[in-house]
């Protein structure tokens, strides 16, 4: 007989290879319902039970037979009125708390009714297939704020972990998106709360599909309701993700979805293995490349284990996942899952010191206690190589992360250690850089026994190595084996999990007072492009664009401050061009917050500079002195060029950037890798880049934010275009130049055509506009209405492309004036159809107002404060300033609250008003009346309320989660039939209404 020898032995893979859908087309119509009866087949099919639970009392009941089953006991009447109450369905638990009991507490131990102790399971995560899926719809839910009725959920072991909502063909899939967030806001929360086990949501209109976590749902209702709400980040639809192959084909269709993301295997991986509950108690859920990629390694780990290839290249291998696509969440969950295989005694995640960064460290830690610690010094790094703890007793840790400087300290002090004959899993996150030289050879030579895996958003190829070094040491693959997976830049901007590129080529400025273009041509010769009137030109241009550019008109909150528009990185091409750029910054006038950074650097072909000053010049060390001295006395910090304080320098500068208090940052190399600011919208370049290099600068602006954030702004003083294309070429594919790069300015004015779709101009678009929604005339009739907001909608998704290109000042078509009466109709029609507090119809889920987009060219009350300071030196007979200023109030988002406070103010303005001081008296005395009547009104205790508004005007949201809320409101019991909950609700509304009317006013 023959025998077989198994390679490995893996379970079914969780991202499908290769996928071809099997939908067959139809022209015939599909309702929502049919939709929905033709998913719920294919989950039958699939091995779904579907149960007929419509009610709350029947999902209790499902649920404690589920939970019997899977623990093989049965539950008496007392003790499941017990554990419901207190494992299940605690009425002090909200998501986070529920969120946290399926992803790390999923074994509850309770105490029986004869005294014994039970591990009760909710999940089995080591044998998935035991837990039994289900499918329930039109779920009805009649003790909410609303009444509700779900389209489908799918039970694990009778608890709701996954909801799909449905819409029919042909209707945004937003329009689902939106209906989840008004069932969290209305019901989910409801009764027991068990819709808020909920992990992962689903939404479809059929031909689309996406899935996302509960966090990204949870605040996406917050940032509406005002708890964020000028900020959005990863809980807005833009991070709604498509299901896809190992190929990165996207998986789109209901069908197709059902048949991979539903398949018991996969859905019940993704719950169990591949979603991160993070230290900021926010739930990740893994997308397909980073599924299939961690998959990957771990199957060439079981092959070369089977095959005993550990210890060379033929048991490792790279990732290659473009920058910003997440390639520190896949590394993470590849190195924990790694460490549950039987045969590998330790997991070493390796990173070079200047990318460790606090969240990095917080996460490793949280999954190992003392984790990252082996970053701190060789000596701790020893003790755990070794399992001992801080007290020298016996102490695994099978997870290790620490600096790759650190890790050749160790090998070089302990040639013979035993820790290099055992199996270790090594794993190198940013593999593109420093592990390619002597450091990397020496690793490979200590270990004996290694697995080895890199990750990296630029792979080296032949045609981007470099010219020296060893010759069977140059490429990524030849340091880390096959390529095991790839997701390039055009994968991510495809998939809109990365923001595409704006570049400006300036070759010229505009000059003033008659200076010839030619002056700022980007010449090659180094001694021209330093310049001293060049240097100074390039500064006029990015001071005169910087507004522009970083879009500093739009306001948002991020960790209680109120901050306006995005900030940049200007990349220079040596120390003394920085050195030159910021003495010119420090001349001028412009109120921003220039830093800049520096260090020695072997070569222009380094991506990195290092940490030893002690290699810099006198001159170029004495500069960066006085530099951090200056930004000491600017942020009070207490750093210098010596080694550790230079590190130290480096990561508060960092997070400085990240948070948007440092406004352009100079840099020669560093920052340029491996940095990521959401925040950061611009990089402005005087310097030669290519290949790998040119991507990884260009990416550090790409990072998704909100959707004012369209693209990463470059602007480019030097001729990059061939270089650029080259990269692109290189890093994506031949053909990606058109979905890398945004258009030109004017196919967005003229129109353009894309997938034989004709995609309208701004010029046509606006004729439309004043040709059928003419200014003075009523918009009659819903479906006009509908027509009015998708047209205006789509004027300003272009607008605020077109605002970025030069190009557009001078060619608005319309005024100022018109566009703000426009903008007031838009605002308008959303209070129409979207009344503050009150339920959407159903007729109208398919409109979807751009308020971000508003937000970011409004005007704020400062510009109304002048207008009436004109109306008043006018003798207060000027109609048309006051014309002016109510249009400006109806334009804005923010200020429409507060437009009866400043139609009260104005009326008593006359020639003697001293504005700014009459306003703010004038305010305050409004702010105190209607506080006081609302704590009356309410009955709501006086000093912890007025205390609670302090803090929300400080932190610029009002809280309206956590016992804070609760402080404030008068007595009662818990046993109220929900009364004291509405109750919450309608207090909420009215301070929500308070702190809008009042908020940035003074």
């Amino acid at each position: 007989m023959n025998q077989v020898n198994i390679v490995a032995e893996m379970p079914l893979e969780t991202v499908v290879a290769e996928y071809t859908p099997v939908r067959s087309h139809s022209d015939a119509y599909q309702s929502e319902a049919m939709l929905e009866a033709e998913f719920i087949r294919q989950l039958i099919a699939q091995g779904y039970e579907h149960v007929n639970i419509t009610s709350e009392a029947a999902l209790i009941e499902n649920l404690r037979y589920q939970l019997a089953r899977i623990n093989d006991m049965t539950f008496a009447d007392t003790e499941w009125q017990r554990f419901f109450g207190t494992c299940i369905a605690n009425a002090n638990e909200g998501v986070v708390q529920k969120t946290r009991r399926i992803q790390e507490d999923y074994v509850q131990t309770f105490k029986r009714d004869d005294g014994t102790t039970k591990n009760v399971y909710l999940l089995d995560k080591k044998h998935i297939h035991n837990n039994r899926l289900q499918v329930i719809n039109q779920y009805a839910v009649e003790s909410g704020t609303y009444k509700n009725r779900y389209d489908l959920t799918i039970l694990v072991n009778g608890l709701p972990l996954v909801h799909v909502e449905l819409k029919r063909r042909g209707v945004a899939i937003r329009e689902a998106f939106n209906q989840i967030n008004r069932y969290q806001r209305d019901s989910f929360w409801s009764g027991s709360g068990l819709f808020e086990y909920v992990q992962i949501f689903v939404i479809s209109n059929g031909t689309n599909t996406k899935y996302y976590s509960n966090t990204t749902r949870e605040l996406s209702v917050k940032e509406a309701a005002g708890a964020q709400k000028t900020k959005k980040t990863s809980n807005s639809f833009e991070f709604t993700s498509f299901w896809a192959d190992a190929s990165n084909k996207v998986i789109a269709d209901l069908v197709d979805f059902a048949k991979t993301f539903f398949a018991k295997h996969t859905i019940l991986n993704i719950l169990t293995r591949y979603c991160v509950f993070t230290s900021d108690e926010l739930l990740l859920v893994m997308r397909p490349y980073q599924i299939a990629a961690t998959e990957r390694i771990l199957n060439r780990m079981e092959i070369s284990n089977n095959y005993k290839k550990y210890g060379s290249i033929d048991g490792g291998g790279y990732i290659w996942h473009t920058t910003g696509s997440g390639k520190t969440l896949t590394s993470f969950k590849t190195a924990q899952l790694a460490t549950e295989l039987d045969y590998i005694d330790k997991v070493i995640f390796v990173v070079d010191r200047k990318d460790l960064d606090y969240q990095t460290m917080k996460e490793y830690d949280r999954f190992e206690k003392g984790a990252a610690n082996g970053n701190a010094s060789t000596r701790i790094l020893t003790r755990q190589l070794e399992d001992r703890d801080e007290k020298g007793n016996p102490h695994t840790y099978s997870l290790i992360v620490t600096t790759i400087q650190k890790l050749i300290v160790f090998i070089t002090k302990n040639k013979t250690h035993d820790i290099f004959r055992k199996r270790i899993a090594l794993i190198f996150d940013e593999c593109h850089r420093s592990q390619f030289g002597d450091m990397h050879t020496a690793i490979t030579k200590a270990f004996k026994n290694y697995h080895i895996f890199g990750f990296t958003g630029t792979p080296i190829f032949a045609a981007n190595s470099s010219s020296g070094g060893n010759l069977f040491l140059k490429t990524t693959e030849q340091a880390f084996g096959d390529k095991l997976h790839s997701y390039t830049i055009v994968d991510a901007i495809n998939d809109g999990n990365v923001l595409p590129f704006r570049i400006d080529f300036i070759n010229t400025v505009k000059e003033k007072d008659g200076i010839a273009d030619k002056k700022i041509s980007a010449i090659d010769e180094e001694r021209a492009l330093l310049d001293s009137h060049r240097v100074s030109l390039v500064t006029d241009y990015i001071l005169a664009h910087f507004d522009q550019k970083t879009k500093r008109g739009e306001h948002y909150v991020v960790k209680g401050k109120r901050l306006a528009g995005f900030n940049s990185i200007f990349a220079v091409s040596s120390i003394p061009a920085a050195k030159l750029y910021y003495e010119e910054f420090k001349s001028r006038s412009h109120g921003l917050k220039v830093a800049t950074i520096f260090s020695y650097t072997a070569n222009e072909e380094d991506a990195d500079e290092g940490f030893d000053n002690d290699r810099v010049d006198k001159n170029s060390r004495d500069f960066l002195e006085a530099v951090i001295a200056e930004y000491n006395a600017m942020f009070a910090t207490n750093f210098d060029t010596t080694a550790d304080k230079f590190q130290n320098y480096y990561k508060d500068l960092s997070q400085r950037v990240k948070d948007r208090e440092v406004d352009l940052l100079i840099v020669v190399n560093m920052f340029l890798t491996g940095f990521d600011a959401t925040m950061l919208n611009t990089l402005w370049v005087d310097k030669n880049l290519r290949q790998h290099g040119l991507i990884q600068a260009f990416s550090r602006t790409n990072r998704i934010l909100n959707s004012v954030k369209t693209f990463g702004n470059i602007v480019s003083f030097r001729d990059l275009k061939q270089a650029m294309d080259d990269a692109i070429a290189l890093f994506g594919n031949r053909e990606a130049g058109g979905i890398v790069i945004i258009r030109t300015f004017r196919e967005y004015m003229e129109g353009y055509e894309k997938d034989g779709e004709c995609k309208l101009g701004y010029i046509e678009l606006i004729e439309k506009l004043t040709a059928v929604f003419p200014i003075g005339q009523r918009i009659i009739g819903e479906e006009n209405q509908k027509e009015f907001i998708k047209l205006f909608g789509a004027i300003l998704r272009l607008r605020n492309v077109l605002t970025t290109f030069d190009e557009f000042e001078g060619n608005e078509i319309i005024t100022e004036r018109d566009y703000q009466d426009y903008q007031g109709m838009y605002l308008d029609l959303k209070d129409k159809f979207r009344p503050e507090g009150g339920e959407l119809e159903e007729i109208n889920d398919d409109i979807e107002f751009e308020l971000e987009l508003i937000r970011q060219i409004e005007v704020n009350i400062d510009y109304i404060l002048i207008l009436v300071a004109k109306y008043k030196g006018s003798n207060c007979k000027d109609k048309n300033i006051l014309d002016n200023i109510y249009a400006a109030v109806r334009s804005s988002v923010r200020l429409r609250s507060k437009k009866e406070l400043i139609e009260e103010f104005i009326s008593k303005v006359n020639v003697q008003t001293q504005v700014e001081e009459d306003w703010r008296e004038f305010v305050r005395e409004e702010r105190d009346r209607d506080l006081q009547n609302l704590i009356i009104e309410e009955n709501l205790k006086d000093g912890e309320t007025r205390k609670f508004i302090e803090n929300a005007f400080r932190d610029g949201a009002i809280k309206t989660t956590g016992a804070d809320i609760d402080r404030i409101l008068p007595p009662g019991t818990r046993f109220d039939g929900g009364k004291r909950a509405e109750k919450k609700q309608g207090v909420i509304a009215k301070l929500l209404k308070f702190f809008e009317k009042y908020f940035g006013v003074v």
